[in-house]
Protein backbone atom coordinates (compact mmCIF):
# COMPACT_ATOMS: atom_id res chain seq x y z
CA UNK A 1 0.00 0.00 0.00
CA UNK A 2 1.46 3.08 -0.92
CA UNK A 3 1.84 6.43 0.99
CA UNK A 4 -1.42 9.18 0.95
CA UNK A 5 -0.68 12.65 0.55
CA UNK A 6 -2.69 15.34 1.96
CA UNK A 7 -3.19 18.66 -0.30
CA UNK A 8 -3.74 21.89 0.72
CA UNK A 9 -6.74 22.67 -2.02
CA UNK A 10 -4.47 26.42 -2.49
CA UNK A 11 -1.47 24.32 -4.07
CA UNK A 12 -4.28 22.39 -6.58
CA UNK A 13 -4.73 25.83 -7.81
CA UNK A 14 -1.37 27.03 -7.75
CA UNK A 15 -0.19 24.09 -9.82
CA UNK A 16 -3.18 24.89 -12.44
CA UNK A 17 -2.37 28.39 -12.97
CA UNK A 18 1.02 26.89 -13.85
CA UNK A 19 -0.51 24.80 -16.01
CA UNK A 20 -1.75 27.28 -18.29
CA UNK A 21 1.03 29.82 -18.11
CA UNK A 22 4.04 27.80 -18.16
CA UNK A 23 4.85 25.71 -21.39
CA UNK A 24 5.86 23.16 -22.65
CA UNK A 25 6.75 22.26 -18.93
CA UNK A 26 7.76 23.84 -15.46
CA UNK A 27 9.43 22.12 -12.35
CA UNK A 28 8.81 23.14 -8.61
CA UNK A 29 8.73 22.03 -5.12
CA UNK A 30 6.60 20.63 -3.23
CA UNK A 31 6.66 21.40 0.51
CA UNK A 32 4.77 20.19 3.60
CA UNK A 33 5.52 17.41 6.51
CA UNK A 34 5.76 13.84 6.60
CA UNK A 35 5.00 11.81 9.68
CA UNK A 36 4.19 8.02 9.69
CA UNK A 37 1.19 8.19 9.66
CA UNK A 38 0.79 11.10 6.99
CA UNK A 39 2.03 13.03 4.90
CA UNK A 40 0.81 16.80 4.42
CA UNK A 41 1.64 18.92 1.48
CA UNK A 42 0.84 22.90 2.16
CA UNK A 43 3.05 24.53 -0.03
CA UNK A 44 4.00 23.86 -3.67
CA UNK A 45 6.77 26.55 -5.20
CA UNK A 46 7.99 26.61 -8.89
CA UNK A 47 11.60 26.39 -9.87
CA UNK A 48 12.37 30.42 -10.49
CA UNK A 49 13.40 31.24 -14.13
CA UNK A 50 17.09 31.94 -15.07
CA UNK A 51 17.86 35.01 -16.00
CA UNK A 52 18.32 34.16 -19.63
CA UNK A 53 15.13 33.06 -19.75
CA UNK A 54 13.79 35.81 -18.12
CA UNK A 55 14.85 38.16 -20.57
CA UNK A 56 14.10 36.07 -23.51
CA UNK A 57 10.89 34.96 -22.11
CA UNK A 58 11.27 31.25 -23.63
CA UNK A 59 11.64 28.46 -21.74
CA UNK A 60 13.49 25.19 -22.79
CA UNK A 61 11.43 22.50 -25.06
CA UNK A 62 13.06 19.12 -24.01
CA UNK A 63 12.89 18.05 -20.70
CA UNK A 64 16.74 16.49 -21.41
CA UNK A 65 17.62 21.08 -21.36
CA UNK A 66 17.03 20.42 -17.81
CA UNK A 67 19.49 22.60 -15.38
CA UNK A 68 19.62 19.89 -12.30
CA UNK A 69 22.57 22.30 -10.35
CA UNK A 70 19.65 25.10 -10.67
CA UNK A 71 16.77 23.12 -9.19
CA UNK A 72 19.13 21.57 -6.68
CA UNK A 73 20.30 25.28 -5.46
CA UNK A 74 16.86 26.74 -5.18
CA UNK A 75 16.13 23.42 -2.86
CA UNK A 76 19.03 24.20 -0.49
CA UNK A 77 17.52 28.29 -0.42
CA UNK A 78 14.17 27.22 -0.12
CA UNK A 79 14.98 24.81 2.92
CA UNK A 80 16.67 27.51 4.94
CA UNK A 81 13.20 29.27 4.73
CA UNK A 82 11.12 26.57 6.67
CA UNK A 83 10.70 26.40 9.73
CA UNK A 84 11.07 23.35 11.84
CA UNK A 85 9.03 20.23 10.94
CA UNK A 86 8.80 21.34 7.29
CA UNK A 87 10.96 20.15 4.57
CA UNK A 88 11.23 19.48 0.87
CA UNK A 89 9.12 16.38 0.38
CA UNK A 90 9.06 15.95 -3.22
CA UNK A 91 9.33 17.34 -6.54
CA UNK A 92 6.98 17.97 -9.18
CA UNK A 93 6.43 18.81 -12.92
CA UNK A 94 3.89 19.97 -15.34
CA UNK A 95 4.85 19.07 -18.93
CA UNK A 96 2.65 19.02 -22.33
CA UNK A 97 1.61 15.67 -23.80
CA UNK A 98 4.69 15.25 -25.74
CA UNK A 99 7.12 15.53 -22.70
CA UNK A 100 4.89 13.34 -20.44
CA UNK A 101 6.73 9.56 -21.30
CA UNK A 102 9.99 11.44 -20.20
CA UNK A 103 8.67 13.18 -17.09
CA UNK A 104 8.98 10.32 -14.57
CA UNK A 105 12.40 9.60 -15.58
CA UNK A 106 13.52 13.73 -14.98
CA UNK A 107 11.49 13.58 -11.37
CA UNK A 108 12.96 10.15 -10.49
CA UNK A 109 16.46 11.85 -11.25
CA UNK A 110 15.82 15.42 -9.46
CA UNK A 111 14.41 13.78 -6.45
CA UNK A 112 17.72 11.74 -5.47
CA UNK A 113 19.83 15.05 -6.59
CA UNK A 114 17.59 17.10 -4.56
CA UNK A 115 18.32 14.85 -1.73
CA UNK A 116 21.78 14.52 -1.66
CA UNK A 117 22.22 18.26 -1.60
CA UNK A 118 20.04 18.58 1.16
CA UNK A 119 21.47 15.99 3.22
CA UNK A 120 24.92 17.25 2.30
CA UNK A 121 24.23 20.46 4.66
CA UNK A 122 23.10 18.90 7.59
CA UNK A 123 24.17 18.84 10.74
CA UNK A 124 21.39 15.83 12.02
CA UNK A 125 20.87 12.37 11.24
CA UNK A 126 16.98 10.72 10.72
CA UNK A 127 16.06 8.66 12.63
CA UNK A 128 15.52 4.95 12.12
CA UNK A 129 11.82 5.17 11.75
CA UNK A 130 11.34 8.25 10.00
CA UNK A 131 10.05 8.54 6.43
CA UNK A 132 12.83 8.14 3.70
CA UNK A 133 10.29 8.39 0.62
CA UNK A 134 9.72 11.25 -1.66
CA UNK A 135 7.58 12.33 -3.56
CA UNK A 136 7.10 13.10 -7.71
CA UNK A 137 4.30 14.25 -8.93
CA UNK A 138 3.50 14.30 -12.68
CA UNK A 139 0.93 16.68 -14.05
CA UNK A 140 -0.35 16.88 -17.58
CA UNK A 141 -0.76 20.44 -18.55
CA UNK A 142 -3.49 19.65 -21.06
CA UNK A 143 -5.62 16.92 -19.64
CA UNK A 144 -4.58 18.39 -16.14
CA UNK A 145 -4.01 14.18 -15.25
CA UNK A 146 -1.92 13.91 -12.22
CA UNK A 147 0.20 11.56 -11.51
CA UNK A 148 2.09 10.65 -8.23
CA UNK A 149 4.64 8.28 -7.09
CA UNK A 150 7.08 8.06 -4.46
CA UNK A 151 11.14 6.93 -3.93
CA UNK A 152 12.94 5.46 -1.52
CA UNK A 153 15.71 8.16 -1.16
CA UNK A 154 17.59 5.97 1.15
CA UNK A 155 17.82 3.62 -1.70
CA UNK A 156 19.64 4.51 -4.79
CA UNK A 157 17.83 1.44 -6.77
CA UNK A 158 14.52 2.36 -5.31
CA UNK A 159 11.83 1.73 -7.57
CA UNK A 160 8.64 4.29 -8.15
CA UNK A 161 5.60 3.11 -5.67
CA UNK A 162 1.79 4.15 -6.34
CA UNK A 163 0.79 7.15 -4.17
CA UNK A 164 -2.28 8.79 -3.57
CA UNK A 165 -2.91 12.62 -3.72
CA UNK A 166 -5.87 14.03 -2.05
CA UNK A 167 -7.18 17.97 -2.13
CA UNK A 168 -8.39 18.97 1.71
CA UNK A 169 -9.23 22.23 2.33
CA UNK A 170 -8.19 24.53 5.18
CA UNK A 171 -4.93 21.96 5.66
CA UNK A 172 -2.47 25.07 6.28
CA UNK A 173 -5.09 26.56 8.47
CA UNK A 174 -4.67 25.00 12.14
CA UNK A 175 -1.24 23.54 12.70
CA UNK A 176 0.55 23.51 16.53
CA UNK A 177 3.51 25.71 17.23
CA UNK A 178 6.65 25.20 19.55
CA UNK A 179 8.92 28.02 19.97
CA UNK A 180 11.68 28.62 22.12
CA UNK A 181 14.97 30.93 22.21
CA UNK A 182 18.69 29.49 22.50
CA UNK A 183 21.28 30.82 24.47
CA UNK A 184 24.72 30.30 22.23
CA UNK A 185 28.28 30.71 23.42
CA UNK A 186 30.34 27.92 21.34
CA UNK A 187 34.15 28.39 21.30
CA UNK A 188 35.78 26.80 18.11
CA UNK A 189 39.73 27.08 18.02
CA UNK A 190 41.76 27.23 14.79
CA UNK A 191 44.52 24.92 15.14
CA UNK A 192 48.09 26.28 14.32
CA UNK A 193 48.70 23.73 11.64
CA UNK A 194 45.51 24.75 9.97
CA UNK A 195 46.28 25.93 6.89
CA UNK A 196 45.19 29.47 5.94
CA UNK A 197 42.75 29.14 8.85
CA UNK A 198 39.62 27.41 6.83
CA UNK A 199 36.64 29.14 8.66
CA UNK A 200 33.84 27.30 7.07
CA UNK A 201 34.93 24.19 8.15
CA UNK A 202 35.98 25.16 11.18
CA UNK A 203 33.10 26.41 12.13
CA UNK A 204 31.05 23.60 10.81
CA UNK A 205 33.04 21.30 12.71
CA UNK A 206 32.21 23.33 16.10
CA UNK A 207 28.64 22.87 14.83
CA UNK A 208 28.92 19.47 14.72
CA UNK A 209 29.98 19.30 18.65
CA UNK A 210 27.56 21.62 19.47
CA UNK A 211 24.69 20.04 17.70
CA UNK A 212 25.40 16.53 19.42
CA UNK A 213 24.46 18.76 23.13
CA UNK A 214 21.34 19.77 21.47
CA UNK A 215 20.40 16.45 20.82
CA UNK A 216 20.68 15.20 24.25
CA UNK A 217 19.51 18.36 25.89
CA UNK A 218 15.90 18.29 27.87
CA UNK A 219 13.44 19.99 26.59
CA UNK A 220 10.33 21.47 28.59
CA UNK A 221 6.83 21.63 27.25
CA UNK A 222 4.87 24.27 28.92
CA UNK A 223 7.46 23.68 31.95
CA UNK A 224 6.82 20.06 31.72
CA UNK A 225 8.61 17.18 30.90
CA UNK A 226 6.57 15.05 28.91
CA UNK A 227 6.86 11.43 27.73
CA UNK A 228 7.98 11.41 24.06
CA UNK A 229 5.24 8.85 23.27
CA UNK A 230 2.53 10.77 24.89
CA UNK A 231 0.25 13.36 22.93
CA UNK A 232 1.58 16.60 22.54
CA UNK A 233 -1.70 18.71 23.42
CA UNK A 234 -2.42 16.14 26.09
CA UNK A 235 -4.13 17.75 28.81
CA UNK A 236 -4.23 20.84 27.07
CA UNK A 237 -7.48 22.24 25.04
CA UNK A 238 -7.06 22.05 21.63
CA UNK A 239 -8.67 25.19 19.46
CA UNK A 240 -11.74 24.30 17.23
CA UNK A 241 -10.14 24.24 13.43
CA UNK A 242 -12.22 26.27 11.41
CA UNK A 243 -11.55 28.23 8.27
CA UNK A 244 -9.54 31.04 9.73
CA UNK A 245 -5.74 30.18 9.94
CA UNK A 246 -4.93 29.78 14.18
CA UNK A 247 -2.12 28.26 15.55
CA UNK A 248 -1.60 26.67 19.05
CA UNK A 249 1.72 27.72 20.69
CA UNK A 250 3.91 25.75 23.02
CA UNK A 251 6.61 27.80 24.82
CA UNK A 252 9.90 25.39 25.24
CA UNK A 253 12.67 25.95 26.85
CA UNK A 254 15.96 23.83 26.26
CA UNK A 255 18.08 22.45 29.14
CA UNK A 256 21.85 21.55 27.82
CA UNK A 257 23.41 18.86 29.93
CA UNK A 258 26.65 19.69 31.40
CA UNK A 259 27.71 16.36 31.28
CA UNK A 260 27.10 13.19 29.46
CA UNK A 261 26.69 10.85 32.63
CA UNK A 262 29.37 8.15 34.15
CA UNK A 263 28.40 6.29 31.03
CA UNK A 264 30.63 8.13 28.96
CA UNK A 265 34.49 8.41 28.93
CA UNK A 266 35.84 11.93 28.15
CA UNK A 267 39.63 12.57 27.71
CA UNK A 268 41.14 16.33 27.08
CA UNK A 269 43.43 17.11 24.50
CA UNK A 270 45.94 20.21 24.38
CA UNK A 271 46.62 21.89 21.30
CA UNK A 272 48.56 24.44 19.86
CA UNK A 273 46.00 27.52 18.47
CA UNK A 274 46.81 30.84 16.71
CA UNK A 275 43.22 32.15 16.44
CA UNK A 276 39.50 30.92 17.40
CA UNK A 277 35.98 31.24 16.47
CA UNK A 278 33.19 32.83 19.15
CA UNK A 279 29.73 32.02 18.40
CA UNK A 280 27.37 33.94 20.73
CA UNK A 281 23.69 35.32 21.27
CA UNK A 282 20.09 34.43 21.34
CA UNK A 283 18.53 32.53 18.39
CA UNK A 284 14.91 32.57 17.98
CA UNK A 285 13.64 28.80 17.06
CA UNK A 286 10.20 27.77 15.96
CA UNK A 287 8.52 24.63 14.62
CA UNK A 288 5.72 23.61 13.30
CA UNK A 289 3.62 20.15 14.03
CA UNK A 290 0.96 18.86 12.33
CA UNK A 291 -2.33 18.53 14.55
CA UNK A 292 -3.72 15.27 14.14
CA UNK A 293 -2.60 13.70 17.43
CA UNK A 294 1.15 14.41 16.85
CA UNK A 295 3.19 12.77 19.86
CA UNK A 296 5.65 14.52 22.12
CA UNK A 297 8.78 12.66 20.59
CA UNK A 298 7.51 14.34 16.99
CA UNK A 299 7.21 17.78 17.86
CA UNK A 300 11.36 18.06 19.73
CA UNK A 301 12.32 16.37 17.12
CA UNK A 302 11.29 19.12 14.96
CA UNK A 303 12.15 21.87 17.10
CA UNK A 304 15.78 20.77 17.61
CA UNK A 305 16.53 20.35 14.06
CA UNK A 306 15.32 24.16 13.88
CA UNK A 307 17.76 24.62 16.26
CA UNK A 308 20.57 23.21 14.76
CA UNK A 309 19.16 24.24 11.34
CA UNK A 310 19.17 28.25 11.84
CA UNK A 311 22.59 28.61 13.69
CA UNK A 312 24.35 26.84 10.72
CA UNK A 313 22.32 28.19 7.87
CA UNK A 314 23.20 31.77 9.29
CA UNK A 315 26.97 30.82 9.43
CA UNK A 316 26.65 29.41 5.63
CA UNK A 317 24.91 32.52 4.60
CA UNK A 318 27.74 34.88 6.82
CA UNK A 319 30.60 33.06 4.61
CA UNK A 320 28.43 33.00 1.12
CA UNK A 321 28.27 36.91 1.74
CA UNK A 322 31.76 37.39 2.50
CA UNK A 323 32.77 35.58 -0.50
CA UNK A 324 30.53 37.48 -2.42
CA UNK A 325 31.88 40.75 -1.79
CA UNK A 326 35.41 39.85 -1.01
CA UNK A 327 36.27 37.00 -2.99
CA UNK A 328 36.85 33.25 -2.28
CA UNK A 329 41.03 33.51 -1.47
CA UNK A 330 40.43 36.22 0.94
CA UNK A 331 42.75 35.19 4.17
CA UNK A 332 42.55 38.37 6.63
CA UNK A 333 39.72 37.14 9.11
CA UNK A 334 41.71 37.94 11.58
CA UNK A 335 40.47 40.42 14.35
CA UNK A 336 37.37 40.48 12.75
CA UNK A 337 33.59 40.20 14.65
CA UNK A 338 30.52 39.45 11.80
CA UNK A 339 27.12 40.57 13.38
CA UNK A 340 25.35 36.89 11.85
CA UNK A 341 21.60 37.87 9.70
CA UNK A 342 19.02 38.14 11.98
CA UNK A 343 16.13 35.69 11.59
CA UNK A 344 13.12 36.60 10.61
CA UNK A 345 8.82 35.21 9.83
CA UNK A 346 6.34 36.09 7.43
CA UNK A 347 3.26 34.88 7.63
CA UNK A 348 1.28 34.02 4.26
CA UNK A 349 -2.08 34.43 3.49
CA UNK A 350 -4.79 31.42 4.24
CA UNK A 351 -2.07 29.80 6.27
CA UNK A 352 -1.30 29.47 10.48
CA UNK A 353 2.37 28.68 9.34
CA UNK A 354 4.66 31.25 9.13
CA UNK A 355 7.52 31.05 6.24
CA UNK A 356 11.03 31.58 7.78
CA UNK A 357 14.09 34.00 6.32
CA UNK A 358 17.65 35.62 7.48
CA UNK A 359 18.22 39.34 6.95
CA UNK A 360 21.47 41.51 7.68
CA UNK A 361 21.19 44.97 8.98
CA UNK A 362 21.50 46.72 5.76
CA UNK A 363 19.00 44.70 4.04
CA UNK A 364 15.89 46.49 2.87
CA UNK A 365 12.20 45.41 3.15
CA UNK A 366 12.32 45.81 -0.52
CA UNK A 367 14.90 43.27 -0.81
CA UNK A 368 13.10 40.40 1.51
CA UNK A 369 10.04 40.63 -0.10
CA UNK A 370 12.13 40.49 -3.91
CA UNK A 371 13.80 37.28 -2.50
CA UNK A 372 10.37 35.66 -1.03
CA UNK A 373 8.85 36.00 -4.67
CA UNK A 374 12.34 35.04 -6.27
CA UNK A 375 12.38 31.73 -4.24
CA UNK A 376 9.23 31.17 -2.89
CA UNK A 377 6.49 32.81 -5.59
CA UNK A 378 5.08 34.48 -2.57
CA UNK A 379 3.79 37.97 -2.30
CA UNK A 380 4.75 39.57 1.45
CA UNK A 381 3.41 42.77 2.97
CA UNK A 382 6.84 44.71 4.51
CA UNK A 383 4.56 45.34 7.50
CA UNK A 384 4.00 41.89 7.70
CA UNK A 385 7.60 40.70 8.26
CA UNK A 386 8.40 39.98 12.24
CA UNK A 387 12.35 40.38 13.22
CA UNK A 388 12.53 37.52 15.91
CA UNK A 389 15.28 38.86 17.70
CA UNK A 390 16.50 42.43 18.87
CA UNK A 391 20.09 44.03 17.64
CA UNK A 392 23.02 45.21 20.34
CA UNK A 393 26.03 46.08 19.17
CA UNK A 394 29.54 46.06 21.12
CA UNK A 395 32.64 48.13 20.12
CA UNK A 396 35.58 46.12 19.88
CA UNK A 397 39.24 47.45 19.87
CA UNK A 398 41.31 45.66 16.72
CA UNK A 399 44.81 44.25 18.25
CA UNK A 400 47.86 46.27 17.29
CA UNK A 401 50.20 44.85 15.35
CA UNK A 402 53.17 46.41 17.63
CA UNK A 403 51.66 45.07 20.68
CA UNK A 404 53.95 42.95 23.08
CA UNK A 405 52.89 39.93 23.95
CA UNK A 406 51.93 40.74 27.59
CA UNK A 407 49.58 43.21 25.92
CA UNK A 408 48.68 41.10 23.40
CA UNK A 409 47.07 38.63 25.93
CA UNK A 410 46.02 41.72 27.89
CA UNK A 411 43.93 43.25 25.24
CA UNK A 412 42.36 39.81 24.02
CA UNK A 413 41.22 38.87 27.12
CA UNK A 414 39.94 41.92 28.13
CA UNK A 415 38.33 41.97 24.68
CA UNK A 416 36.52 38.41 25.25
CA UNK A 417 35.61 39.70 28.82
CA UNK A 418 33.93 42.63 26.92
CA UNK A 419 32.18 40.60 24.91
CA UNK A 420 31.13 38.28 27.40
CA UNK A 421 29.09 40.38 29.69
CA UNK A 422 26.89 42.04 26.51
CA UNK A 423 23.00 40.54 26.38
CA UNK A 424 23.59 40.12 22.49
CA UNK A 425 20.38 39.69 20.64
CA UNK A 426 21.57 38.17 17.59
CA UNK A 427 24.78 35.57 16.99
CA UNK A 428 28.02 37.11 16.97
CA UNK A 429 30.65 35.31 14.79
CA UNK A 430 34.05 36.69 15.72
CA UNK A 431 37.37 35.48 14.68
CA UNK A 432 39.71 36.29 17.23
CA UNK A 433 43.55 36.87 16.54
CA UNK A 434 45.97 35.56 18.93
CA UNK A 435 49.82 34.91 18.29
CA UNK A 436 51.26 31.56 17.52
CA UNK A 437 52.77 31.55 20.86
CA UNK A 438 49.91 31.75 22.99
CA UNK A 439 48.80 28.39 23.49
CA UNK A 440 44.81 27.21 23.96
CA UNK A 441 44.06 24.29 26.09
CA UNK A 442 40.98 23.14 24.75
CA UNK A 443 39.31 20.31 25.98
CA UNK A 444 36.98 17.87 23.59
CA UNK A 445 34.74 15.26 24.40
CA UNK A 446 34.80 11.75 22.59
Amino acid sequence: MGRTYFVEEAVGQYLSDLSTKLKPYVTGLLIGQCSLQRDYVIWAVRTPPKEEQKEDGISPSKLASIDEEWITTHASQVSRMLPGGLLVLGVFIIATPELSKDSQNALRKLIFSVEKSLTKRRLWKPAEEEVSDRAALQICSATKKVICRTYDVQDPKSSAKPADWKYQSALSASWLALDCTVNVNIHIPLLATSPNHDLEKNTKTGLNRWSKQIEDSVFLINGQVKDDETELLEGQKKLRGNTQSSTQFSDVKVLTQLSQGSSHRSTATVQVCSASINLKGAVKCRAYIHNNKPKVKEAIQALKRDIINTLSDRCEILFEDLIINEGPHRKNFEREYHVLPQRLFVPVAGSSVMLSDYKFGDETAGEIQERFVEMLDQSVQAEDIHIGEEINTVNICPVSDNMDDTQQKQLTKGTLLLKLQQNMGVVIAAAVAFFASIFSFNYFSD
